[in-house]
């Protein structure tokens, strides 16, 4: 039987018979359970057994969010952690690991890419960044012998570009390294990388997923379908002792012990069993609410991110709307291709003026919240060169567009109308 997107939004991964006939996801709010018996308390440390041990590894209520997110992303499995870029970081660094490098473009979060240029060198992990991740050219001009992956985010902040995403895995398939794609903005109910070859897709579930701006969290979800034993990354055949048996002098690497589903294993057993990022139980019953009302709540907001950016466009003091949903972007025909239901709830525009006009928008706005964040029900705005970009070096910023200049919407359920009025009377106000 086949099960639409909206069907396993509400039911994925949740039996209700094996928690007390709840009709919503419990919240297990303890550190630890009883293993039961010495025997499978020892299968359980080793990995070789399912259940729950303790909730820096695994919880019942964060388990059945993982098994959703995986459900809706069509992938193998899940690891569900304690934010976006804890799950940035981990899928990242589990691949490269060792003194490997990332190929990527400039033009992501902040946060991420402030991570991929400054602080992840000093662990031996460095990246190659690239001016547009659609020239498979010159992405192709970076693979080298220790290049363990391609990252991307599926819609770009704030420009709103796509990735082309499936030319993109073919290449990186062609030389045995996987993609993994950030899918943080159009959420699964409106794009699912894995469909178009992804291998991994992360998520930063306090955006849309959650959809209330009210948890934070993060999700890696893996395809179960690239081969990490292809020899160039060792990390995933070498001897590990945490899921060996010692004793009797059985020694197993992730590979051996989990075959496909050795990287997902290894982000959970090692990655966050020892950073101890972990996703509290609470906040993945916050997210698994929001995923309930994920199809109607994203598809009324993308309707208003759509007029909101057509008036825009018509606005004096507004010099240019970047939002692909509408064309600005050039790419009508990844939109047709990738996105039919939309390309999601954000969107940005550029102003004339200096920054005292830019403030005064800001401030003047009645509806709109001056929020660092995006994918809340509520209508967001902020100035993203000084707030979510600040840390991304200048070069970079002006080359995704990401100026003084520039303001991003995160638009939520309110009434089209009175955001569209909002914004007019914030503009004009302001010159």
């Amino acid at each position: 039987m086949t099960v639409d997107f909206a069907t396993q939004a509400i039911h994925a991964g949740y039996d209700r018979r094996a928690n007390g006939d709840a009709v919503n996801v419990p919240i297990y709010a303890s550190a630890a359970f009883d293993m039961e018996s010495a025997i499978r308390g020892d299968a359980l440390a080793g990995g070789t057994t399912t259940g729950f041990s303790y909730s820096r590894v695994a919880n019942p209520t964060v388990d059945v969010l993982e098994k959703r997110l995986a459900a809706l992303e069509g992938g193998d499995n899940a690891v569900a952690v304690a934010s976006g870029m804890a799950a940035v970081s981990f899928a990242l660094l589990c691949a490269a690991e060792g003194g490997g490098r990332i190929i990527s473009p400039t033009n992501l979060y902040g946060a991420s890419v402030d991570a991929m240029e400054s602080f992840f060198p000093q662990f031996g992990v460095h990246t190659d960044f690239v001016k547009d991740i659609n020239d498979l050219d010159e992405v192709a001009s970076k693979i080298g012998p220790d290049t363990r992956a391609i990252f991307c985010e599926s819609v770009a902040n704030p420009s709103t570009e796509i990735t082309d995403v499936e030319p993109l895995a073919a290449l990186a398939h062609e030389h045995g390294i996987p993609l993994i794609v950030d899918n943080t903005v159009p959420t699964p109910y409106l794009f699912r990388p894995i469909e178009f070859g992804a291998d991994v897709v992360v998520h930063s579930t306090t955006k849309g997923i959650t959809g209330h701006g009210n948890a934070i969290g993060g999700a890696i979800v893996d395809g179960g379908r690239f081969d990490w034993a292809n020899g160039r990354f060792p990390q995933f055949t070498t001897v590990e002792q945490v899921i060996s048996d010692e004793r009797h002098n059985e020694w197993k690497s992730f590979v051996d012990a989990f075959g496909a589903e050795a990287y997902i294993r290894r982000v959970r057993i090692k990655y966050l069993r020892t950073f101890g990022a972990v996703a509290s139980p609470f906040n993945a019953y916050l997210s698994l609410v929001g995923l309930e009302t994920i199809g109607p709540r994203v598809s009324r907001e993308v309707a208003t991110a759509t007029a909101v950016a057509c008036r825009l466009t018509e606005l004096p003091h507004v010099k240019a709307v970047n939002y692909a949903g509408i064309g600005t972007t050039g790419q009508n025909d990844l939109v047709a291709k990738y996105y039919p239901n939309g390309v999601g709830t954000i969107l940005s525009f550029l102003v004339d003026g200096d920054e005292d006009n830019v403030r005064r928008i800001l401030n003047g706005t009645k509806v709109f919240s001056y929020v660092p964040n995006i994918g809340d029900s509520r209508s967001l705005i902020v100035d993203p060169a000084r707030i979510t970009h600040r840390e991304v070096p200048r070069a970079y910023r002006e080359a995704a567009g990401v100026t003084d200049n520039l303001i991003r919407l995160s638009i939520g359920l309110e009434d089209a109308g009175d955001l569209i009025a909002d914004l007019e009377q914030a503009i004009a106000g302001a010159y």
